[in-house]
C-alpha cells in the first residue's frame, strides 16, 4: 500500500487540529471511566477497586464504549469528506481506493491504542486487574475488535445519506447491538430470537472476547468470538466494497 503512512500521519494530524474530536476520542471515555469509579465509591459498601464491576465489568464497558467511539467518529469523517468533495479528489490522485481506507482505519487504531494507555494508567489507581489477567492480551484484543467493527462503520458510513445524520444513525444501529451484547445481561438469558440476533452482530463476539481476555482466558478459548468478528468483518467489508459512494 504505497503511500499509506504519510496519508494516515496527514489525517491524524488533520483530526488533531480539531480540539473536540480529539477530546472526544480520548479524554472522554477516560472522564466516563473516572466518573464511574467516583460513583462507585458512593454506593459499594466495600472498596470500590475490590468490587467485581471494577474489576471486571467496567474494564469491559470502557473498552466496549471506546470502539464504538471510533466507529461513530469513523463514520462522520467519512461523511464530511465525501459531502465536502475531499473522497472524490482523493480518488483522483495515484493512491489506490483500498489504500484510502486503510489510512483512516489506521488513524482510529492508534488513536484507540493511545486511550488504552490512559485507561491503563488510570485503572492502576483504581482497581487491580483480576488474577491471570494480561493488559497487554486485553489491549490487543481491544485492537483486534476495532479493526473489525470498523468494517462495520465503512458499511454504515456507504449508506448513510449527509454527515449531520452519520452520528445518530451510528447511534441507532450501534447501541441497540450493546444492549444484547453480553455485556448488561448474558446472553443466554434473553429470548431466543435476541439471542440468534446477538450471535450475528460483531459487538456481541467482542464483548465476549474481551470479557474473556479481561479474566485471564487463552485466546484458543475464544475461537468461535474471533471467527464470528472475521465473518462479520468480511461480510461489512464485501457489502461496503459494492455500496461505498465516494461522492
Amino acid at each position: 500500500m504505497r503511500g499509506l503512512l504519510p496519508l494516515a500521519w496527514l489525517e491524524l494530524k488533520i483530526f488533531l487540529r480539531e480540539p473536540l474530536g480529539a477530546l472526544g476520542t480520548v479524554a472522554v471515555p477516560a472522564l466516563a471511566y473516572i466518573g464511574a469509579t467516583m460513583a462507585g465509591n458512593g454506593i459499594a459498601p466495600e472498596r470500590f477497586g475490590e468490587s467485581d464491576f471494577a474489576r471486571t465489568g467496567l474494564p469491559v464497558m470502557a473498552a466496549t464504549l471506546m470502539l464504538i467511539s471510533a466507529v461513530l467518529s469513523l463514520m462522520t469523517i467519512v461523511a464530511v469528506y465525501r459531502e465536502g468533495g475531499i473522497l472524490r479528489r482523493l480518488r483522483a490522485t495515484p493512491l489506490r481506493p483500498h489504500t484510502i481506507v486503510a489510512a483512516h482505519v489506521l488513524v482510529k487504531l492508534v488513536l484507540t491504542g493511545a486511550t488504552i494507555a490512559l485507561l491503563a494508567a488510570l485503572g492502576r489507581r483504581v482497581a487491580a486487574p483480576p488474577p491471570g489477567a494480561s493488559l497487554v492480551s486485553f489491549a490487543l484484543g481491544l485492537i483486534v475488535c476495532t479493526a473489525a467493527v470498523l468494517s462495520l462503520g465503512f458499511l454504515l458510513a456507504s449508506v448513510v445519506p449527509t454527515a449531520r445524520f452519520a452520528q445518530p444513525f451510528g447511534a441507532l444501529v450501534l447501541y441497540p447491538m450493546l444492549g444484547i451484547s453480553g455485556l448488561f445481561v448474558p446472553v443466554d438469558v434473553l429470548p431466543p430470537v435476541l439471542q440468534g440476533v446477538a450471535q450475528l452482530t460483531p459487538l456481541t463476539h467482542a464483548v465476549s472476547l474481551l470479557q474473556g481476555l479481561w479474566l485471564g482466558h487463552a485466546w484458543i478459548d475464544h475461537v468461535r468470538d474471533l471467527a464470528g468478528l472475521a465473518l462479520t468483518s468480511g461480510a461489512s467489508a464485501a457489502l461496503a466494497s459494492r455500496v461505498f459512494r465516494w461522492e
